[in-house]
């Protein structure tokens, strides 16, 4: 579709426009912002597809986050369905104890980079544990990328499917998983523009999420 045809006003509309629309940029969808702007200049704004770019990102970013927080609080180990009782279920000794375990073992993944990253990642004083200036490839770091994201998976999605053998959260677990992954696709890039070379071959010795994986490649290399 073209460029809408230009409108007749004054001078002053034409600058008051042109403000109103940068003004509205930061909360309004971008192609809405960008026609408002043409209607009102016959031009479209300055640096048009990179400030598209911020806020088609910007807008992503809310709807992935939405979708998470969805997927979390409907997947939570104390579970708002069964305890509505909108879901019952059966539930087996040795899966809630399995359960349990598993949960155990996710929490020990979700809080290993707020323990890790202050003492090895160069973390400075008073910032907060992500603003690391040194690349962690030890430890839990030397078995997988990103324990806080296989934890979480373990301890919300996996450990909820034990508790409850219901083929819903079998479902939500299979699409929460698929989420978190791709967020930690999205860390690896963020990850390389950061530390560069050093993060690709990071990347090629030890795997994102799989565990099992990249425990047997640790014990290998020893």
């Amino acid at each position: 579709m073209g460029q809408p045809p230009s409108t007749s006003i004054s001078l002053s509309g034409l600058c008051r426009a042109r403000l109103i629309a940068k003004r509205m940029q930061s909360s309004l969808p971008w192609e809405f912002t960008r026609w408002y702007c043409w209607l009102g200049t016959g031009k479209p704004l300055e640096g048009d597809k990179e400030m598209g770019n911020l806020l088609s990102q910007k807008w992503r970013n809310i709807l992935w986050s939405t979708l998470m927080t969805i997927l979390c609080i409907v997947c939570f180990p104390i579970n708002p369905l069964i305890l509505t009782g909108v879901i019952e279920v059966e539930s087996y000794p040795a899966l809630f104890i399995i359960g349990w375990v598993v949960w155990a073992f996710g929490m020990v993944l979700v809080m290993a980079p707020i323990v890790v990253f202050p003492r090895r990642g160069g973390v400075p004083k008073g910032k907060s544990f992500v603003n690391t200036t040194r690349l962690v490839d030890t430890g839990i770091y030397a078995i997988v990328r990103h324990p806080q994201y296989t934890g979480g998976i373990y301890a919300i999605f996996l450990t909820t499917f034990l508790w409850y053998p219901h083929w819903l959260f079998g479902v939500l677990g299979v699409v929460g998983a698929a989420a978190v992954y791709m967020s930690c696709r999205e860390e690896d890039q963020r990850l390389i523009e950061k530390f560069g070379d050093n993060y690709r071959a990071y990347m090629k010795r030890v795997p994102g999420m799989n565990f099992v994986l990249g425990l047997m490649r640790l014990v290998h290399q020893k």
